[in-house]
Parts: C-alpha cells; structure tokens; sequence
C-alpha cells in the first residue's frame, strides 16, 4: 500500500492532521531550495520526536574514509558527503516556561502543510494543546530567496488562545551538527568563532579536510501585533550554538511575529577572511526589502522560471500535480547559474547518495535543461565533465589505465571517484558513455558544434581509449569482449558482455572517430592542438575501429533478441507478474546473492540502450526487446519507469504508458519505494518530464529538425508543454480535438509532426 496522505491539488502540496509516523517523510516532501543551498522541512521549534535534520550548502563536502571491511588496490579513499550544514532555521520557544514541542503536546489540531510550488514558499500552522493546558495558534512561512540566494526568510505567527502568558522566543543558530550517515562518526566541521552583533548572530566554522569556510548567520526581530519590540535580547552562547532570548508578555489572543533571515556566505564566493562581512551585506538587503517584498521577488522569480518549464494537464490533478512537484524540485536543486555544481540524485533533500554527481545528469538531466532554460546550462554541465578530464585520467591509471584513458567516476563532487563498493566502483563503467551521448545530445539539439572543437573531443578522445583498453579479444569468439562489468541493472554484478556497456563502447568508439574527422577538417587549429596535447596517432585511431567493427554482442536466435549478458537464459525465468507481492520490493525482502541469481531487472539495461539510440533499431525491434525484458523489471531504480513509459508510448501503449508515467511522476509522493523519508529522488525527476515530452509528446530531433508525434492518455483532455529549440520557443498543446504549435521567435521555423513538414510564423496558432 503506497502512502496517500498527500492531497491532491494542481499548484500545491498538501498534508493536513499531524502524525507523527509521517513526520520524516514530510521533512522530504516539503524541502525547499534554490540552487545555492537547500533544507529539508524541519520544524523551526524543538521537535523531541523522530526527525532527519538536514541543510546543505551547494558545492560544500566532506570527504568521508572508505568503510570497507577487505581493502583493495584502486578503492576510492573516500565516500564523498554532502554536508549537514549548521542549522539556521532554529526557534526554541517557551510559554510559561513550558517548550513548544509538537511531540509532547496534550493535542494538535488543525495542522497543515502546503509548499506551494507555484510561488516558491512553504507554510506549517497548527494549534496545539501544550502539557501545560495552553493552547498555542501557530503558522509559519519559510522560503529560501532566489532573488538573494544566500538567505532564506521565515515568520513565525503565534498567539496564546487561552491565557495571558510570557512567552519566550529564542532564534539561533546551531554549528554542531552531524551526519547521520557519517561511515567513522568523524567530526566534519571545525567552528573557529561564534558572535553576536545587535539582532545579528553568526557561527563561522570550516570544514575537516576539504577546509571550506562557511559563514551561518542570522537576522531576528520581534513584534507584538505589529509594534517591533525594541529591547535588546539576551544572548545565549554555548560553544557550537548561539541564541537571541527575546521575552514578552503578552495577552490572550494577541499575535507575537517573529521575522528571521538566515543563510551562508561561502568562500566558494567571497574571501575566506570577509565571509562575516558578506553576510551583512546580505541581511542589510534582505532587511531594507523586508519580508513581504522578498516574498513578493520570490513569486515574480518563480513566475519567470514557470512561464517556460511548467507543464500543464487538464483533467487528470494527481496527474498534474506530480508533474509539477518534479520540475519544482530540479529548479530547486539545480538552475544552472554554476559550472562548478551539478545535480545530486537526492539534491538538497538528504544524505544518501553522497549529494554526489552520477551518470543521471547526462542521461535524464541534460534534456530538462537544455530545453526548459537556454543552452548556456546545459554547456556548463558539459563544461563540469570537461574541467574534470585530469580527474577522469587519473581515475583510469588508479585501475591501471594507460596513455591519456579516461574513466569518469560513478560518483563525484570533485572528478574523482568515491565511490566504495567495487562493483559500482570498478564495474559500471557504462556511466563512460553516458559522458559522450551527452556531447552528442547537446549538439543534436542545439546544433551548437563550438563546444566540441573547444572541449568536446578531449573527452572523447580519453573515453575511447579507456574503451579500446577495456576490452579483450575472445580466441574462442574471434570478437572483441568486454569481462566483469556491471550494467545500469545493479541487479546483476560482475557479468560478461553487457549488451549496453558492449554497445554504447562500440558507438563512443566511432563516435569519437567521427568527430576527430570532423574537427580535422573544419576546426584545424583546433585540430592540432588537441592532437599535440593528446598525442594521439592514425594508427592508434585504426586500432580503435578494429575494436569497434568486431565487438561482440550476445543475442538469442530462439527470442530474437540481444541478451543482457553472456548467460542471462540460464536463471530460472520466473515474470514478475508471478512473484507474491510479499517478495516485494525484492531489495528490501531477499539476500543480495539470490537477486544477482534471479531474472529480475531493477532498471533496463537493452530497453535503456534502445531508448539512447533508437533510430538504430526498427520499431518491430523494440516491441520485441520490451516484450521480453518488462516482465522480468521490478522497477527498483527510481530511472526505470520513465524509459518504460516513453518506450510504451512509442508501441502506441498509452495505457501502459500512462501507468508507468504515474509511478515515475508520484514515485516519491505516493513513496511507491518505501524510502522517502531519506530523501527525493531528483535526477530521475528529469526521467518524469521526458515521460510526457518524449513519451506523449513524441518529440525528437531527426535529421537537425525537431519532430512529434503527439498523443494523449485517455484520463487527459489536454496537455502543454514548451521547448526552447534554437533559441525559439515552441508552445505544443496536445487535446482529444487535435494538435496546436505556437512559435515565439523572429523566424519561421519548419517542424515535423507525424511525419509531415509543417511550418511554424511567429504569433500564429497552427494546428497539426
């Protein structure tokens, strides 16, 4: 049974009534960012009950040593961690010297939740029966500015409903804090000063190791109905924490409002040595807009980010809202200002993953960006995998790799490889590929070729070396072969001939090829000096081909498809559709050893391979290979739903593919994986929006021209999405009546839809 607390609404994510079971899931449905840092929904006043603490600062990590019981040559040193960063948003409040903790009260009633994800804000209120017997009324409004993304904003409402009382507010900010996943319990953060400045508080600390230095600070004024209380508060100190008492009396049913701002100025951005002064800056900016005009810039901001990202379903609101939830949060966790961040599977909503890059940006993440923003974010989230080459070659010669091949890591915050269990580690090198389909990707949609003469080739040139090393040639086979990989299916380790690892190394190799030809010809200084810097030879392309023209791939006559790897047909081919729902999920309920000996497919490993290159393949082709491989996938990888959904939508499948949409778009609002509360799943948030764009909306880029073949679930009556292709916005909206195309542009452009050449004007509504 998947949870279904969550209301549906188009705009807004809701929860209403207070159980404390759900607080942690909640704590991740309701996290906030805005690219530079990012929180989870905790509560700002003490909560004694179970809760997951989480704030993270973008870029800010910690490197963790290896915990592994058996050490061998090539493990990483270190699991990188995203940091739990110091804690701004704290308020401990006291009535009568009774604290306010929703864990202890006699009673709460009329509590509720919305993150409206419209306007980019989060909203608690409730009214609670403290121990005590007084009844509290509160609500509290939280943001994390975009305008000014170094701050966040909250205000805290409260009024007593029963009494006259003294009431004691204490905004802090908090420095001693720990991961919960820390593998050595080691202590990540050193606080070299904590002050204290008027309502102005501040924590400097740096981290072990790494040694960023971060500046926490805080801003809190008080008001009784309105009128600012203007005695100075009392400073509480300890030596990770420092707090501002502010104590009143007030009467029955007057409202007490706390305003604080609080937020990080990081020496990513400023000088190690002006981190206290920046965040002054900062809190006199906030404070002279104060918060209604802050609040006010945050929905103008977010207007902006959904006039091109949002996409709309009329008839269907679960269906609507899911969608929604997931193009909210990658703009959270990613806007693309930075070429020296990316984005983490579970961006700023937990610890698990490392906050790390993975191979999800290029495979599910670059299309979002490269269509929903311009083409400037999705050339720095290439130009992040470009400034990481050294990294990527030394990655290589750790596992014995020579003469300038690059492995690009598993998992990274910095280019090298942290990542501690050796078959990810050493196995799934397919994330290789995902690299240079990347490249390719962006050059088939932008038709922008400059960044591969500048950066491109230098990466793909390390790819195919490390490709033409990987492999071995088979006597027995007279073939190329690849042994011991692991593929996008981690439910299979350390296998043979992985048709998606054989296959993406095959076309990176003359992908690769094609490009050093291309550069040759039309980029010749460039061409030279990339050859100088490389020293790559003719004969050590032609070495290359050979490899390419006589790999291996292992195929059944009998089903007439391409196996996942050498052996496959021998497990005992039991469907999913016969396993008991109480197996199920099977990584929860059966032992490691018996899911790498089952049939069972966490997430595609041919279907994905089809979906990256399926102009290779005949439509008859993928009917056949999905026919075989869905029943045998569980779907336990949070990037499998929405490849399924965009392919059934490709057979014509719609019923199928709507059901598959459903489980990507709600993965983590319906918590289909029973693991919400650590976190949201972020990048396969981008595998949602291509459920929709690339699944019902049929688009592609064939031939340099952009193509759909629309279709709509029955459960729909419309839907509508834009593209930013070329710099030319193109409006499509799908309905039970037809098919409409507007352009916002200055030229005309011709677009195919069912085949058909029709041409897009500017301002006018076209149906097609």
């Amino acid at each position: 049974m998947n949870q279904d607390y969550i209301q549906a609404d188009p705009w807004s994510i809701i929860e209403e009534g207070f159980d404390r079971e759900q607080v942690k899931s909640s704590e991740s449905l309701f996290s906030i960012g805005n690219g530079a840092m990012g929180q989870r929904a905790n509560f700002e006043e003490h909560y004694s009950g179970e809760t997951f603490q989480g704030s993270y600062i973008a870029g800010v990590y910690y490197p963790d040593k290896t915990r592994v019981g058996w050490w061998k040559n090539g493990y990483p040193e270190y699991f990188a961690k995203v940091l739990n960063a110091p804690n701004w948003i704290g308020i401990n409040i006291s009535i009568n010297q009774e604290p306010l903790d929703l864990n202890s009260c006699k009673k709460v009633e009329n509590f509720r939740r919305e993150l409206n994800m419209k306007e980019g804000w989060y909203k608690r209120s409730f009214v609670a029966t403290m121990p005590n017997g007084l009844e509290v009324a509160v609500e509290v409004v939280r943001f994390l500015s975009l305008a000014l993304d170094e701050t966040g904003a909250i205000q805290y409402h409260l009024q007593i409903l029963n009494a006259d009382v003294e009431v004691s507010l204490t905004p802090y900010v908090d420095g001693g804090i720990k991961n919960m996943d820390s593998n050595w319990a080691d202590k990540f953060w050193n606080i070299t000063n904590i002050a204290s400045e008027g309502n102005r508080a501040y924590v400097n600390s740096h981290t072990m190791k790494t040694d960023f230095s971060v500046c926490t600070f805080m801003q809190a004024n008080v008001f009784v109905d309105g009128e600012k209380i203007e005695e100075a508060p009392k400073v509480e100190q300890t030596e990770t924490l420092v707090g501002h008492t502010y104590s009143v009396k007030v009467a029955k049913n007057e409202t007490i409002t706390l305003i604080k701002f609080g937020g990080y100025t990081v020496d990513r951005n400023h000088p190690k040595d002006k981190l206290m002064e920046a965040a002054n800056k900062v809190l006199d900016k906030a404070s002279s807009l104060g918060f209604d005009a802050l609040l006010q810039k945050q929905k103008e901001s977010w207007a902006q980010i959904w006039e091109m990202s949002d996409i709309t379903i009329e008839g269907d609101v679960k269906a609507q809202q899911g969608i929604r939830f997931n193009i909210f949060q990658l703009n959270q966790t990613y806007l693309g200002k930075d070429s020296r961040l990316n984005i983490g599977p579970k961006g700023f909503t937990g610890e698990k993953y490392g906050g790390s890059t993975y191979w999800d940006t290029e495979a599910y993440c670059l299309p979002f960006y490269m269509t929903t923003k311009n083409q400037q974010v999705a050339w720095n989230l290439l130009q992040y995998r470009y400034n990481h080459l050294p990294k990527a070659i030394e990655n290589a010669e750790k596992l014995g790799f020579s003469n300038g091949a690059a492995l690009y890591p598993m998992v990274t915050m910095n280019g090298e490889e942290c990542h501690n269990e050796w078959e990810i580690t050493f196995e799934e090198i397919h994330r290789n590929g995902a690299i240079a389909f990347a490249i390719y990707n962006y050059y088939r949609f932008t038709g922008d070729y400059s960044y591969i003469p500048k950066m491109g080739l230098e990466v793909l040139i390390g790819i195919a070396r490390f490709w033409h090393q990987r492999v071995n040639f088979s006597e027995e086979k007279q073939q190329y072969v690849m042994l011991g990989v692991t593929g996008p299916n981690e439910y299979e380790n350390n296998v043979n001939n992985n048709w998606y690892t054989n296959y993406l190394a095959k076309w990176c190799i003359e992908y690769a090829i094609e490009q050093i030809g291309e550069v040759a010809e039309n980029y010749a200084d460039d061409h030279e000096r990339i050859m100088a810097k490389t020293k790559l030879t003719e004969a050590e392309i032609k070495d290359w081909a050979k490899v390419a023209a006589n790999m291996y791939f292992p195929y059944s006559e009998k089903h007439q498809v391409f196996l996942q790897q050498d052996g496959f047909l021998d497990k005992e081919m039991i469907k999913v559709q016969d396993l008991g729902k109480t197996q199920r999920p099977i990584n929860q309920k059966w032992s490691w050893d018996r899911i790498l000996r089952s049939p069972y497919i966490k997430q595609a490993d041919v279907l994905q391979g089809f979906y990256f290159f399926e102009d290779h393949f005949s439509k008859e082709e993928l009917e056949r290979h999905f026919d075989f491989y869905e029943p045998f996938t569980v779907h336990e990888s949070s990037l499998s739903p929405c490849v399924h959904s965009i392919q059934a939508a490709k057979l014509g499948r719609m019923e199928q593919a709507y059901t598959f949409y459903l489980r990507t778009s709600r993965l983590d609002l319906d918590d289909y994986n029973k693991e919400v509360e650590e976190g949201l799943h972020i990048t396969s948030m981008a595998g949602t929006w291509m459920s929709i764009v690339e699944g019902f909306g049929g688009m592609r880029v064939l031939d340099d021209t952009l193509n759909f073949e629309p279709q709509i679930p029955e459960q729909w009556t419309s839907f509508s999405f834009k593209i930013n292709f070329r710099e030319q916005i193109v409006t499509i909206t799908a309905s039970k009546e037809g098919t409409f195309f507007e352009l916002t542009g200055n030229d005309t452009l011709t677009i195919k839809v069912n085949g058909k050449f029709v041409e897009l004007i500017p301002g006018k509504r076209i149906t097609a």
